[in-house]
């Protein structure tokens, strides 16, 4: 028998958990949303899914062995402390999957009795889209109990469970956000270069999603250096004086370039790299006197 599970959420990254451990034949007894509204509606919403009931936070009786906290970095303490009369904690196994905070957000939790840890899926979620699970990995910290409970979950959700140290998860939320949102933003900074060429946003995301493609399946099969392409690795200096110059009438732009080039020259192969540095500088300065 697998152990029941209640989740304390309802939004994106709740609602693919919740159906993908329903999905591996995890019990959801509830899922408990703030008092507002909205909330609870979307809490309704899930529990039809998955054959749990909803209940707001503050006239829940947990009964479930593990319960998982799926709300904002900044209210896992708050969403503790106001479970903590729910349920008596001594042998749950509490958990939330905050990428950048510890297990000791639940501290509180474990001063009552519950084995506490941190569970979080390197993985995106937005409204619209349910990611499946499958061999995504799971960075794990915590007490060994609620460990060693995480990676069973982790398995049965066919995704990859690993550990981290306490004092790495700001810079392991950081190599996330590289790797998410800020990708988003390269993204939709390309958008506003396509418009500086005559071309309109709806048009820029279909055009560019062939190289897109292209360009991560390179990274997959030949790694970063393997992928690489374009000027910098040519050596061609008046080709990305072009772009700069060109890039004047997109200054948000126009810094985003600089910094990718920039990573470019100190990461991957290329020619001519201390011309090209140059010609970065040399904007810079003239930037500043203006």
């Amino acid at each position: 028998m697998k152990p029941r599970v209640a989740i304390v959420g309802a939004g994106n990254l709740a609602s693919a958990l919740a159906v993908a451990l329903h999905g591996a034949g995890y019990g959801i007894d509830q899922i408990v949303s703030r008092d507002q509204a909205a909330s609870f509606r979307r809490a309704r919403r899930l529990a039809g899914q998955v054959g749990a009931s909803a209940v707001a936070a503050a006239r829940a009786q947990i009964r479930a062995d593990i319960v998982w906290f799926c709300v904002p970095d900044g209210a896992i303490a708050g969403a503790a402390e106001a479970l903590k009369a729910a349920a008596d904690w001594s042998g749950k196994v509490a958990v939330h999957s905050s990428g950048a905070l510890t297990s000791n957000e639940l501290a509180q939790l474990r001063r009552r009795g519950a084995a506490v840890a941190s569970v979080h899926p390197f993985m995106t979620f937005v409204r619209g889209s349910r990611p499946r699970l499958v061999g995504v990995p799971f960075a794990i910290e915590g007490d060994a109990v609620a460990v060693r409970m995480a990676r069973r979950i982790v398995k049965n959700l066919d995704g990859c469970a690993y550990s981290i140290r306490n004092e790495d998860k700001a810079a392991y939320h950081t190599w996330g956000t590289f790797a998410s949102p800020l990708l988003t933003a390269l993204l939709v900074t390309s958008e506003h270069v396509a418009a500086a060429a005559g071309v309109k946003v709806k048009a820029a995301r279909q055009r560019m999603l062939p190289i897109l493609k292209q360009t991560l399946a390179n990274y997959v099969a030949f790694d970063a250096a393997g992928a690489f392409s374009g000027p910098i690795i040519r050596g061609d200096v008046d080709t990305v004086k072009r772009h700069l110059r060109t890039l004047r009438g997109v200054p948000v732009a126009e810094g985003v370039y600089v910094s990718l080039a920039r990573a470019a020259l100190a990461y991957l192969p290329g020619k001519n790299k201390e011309t090209i540095e140059t010609a970065l500088k040399s904007l810079r300065r003239s930037r500043s006197r203006n």
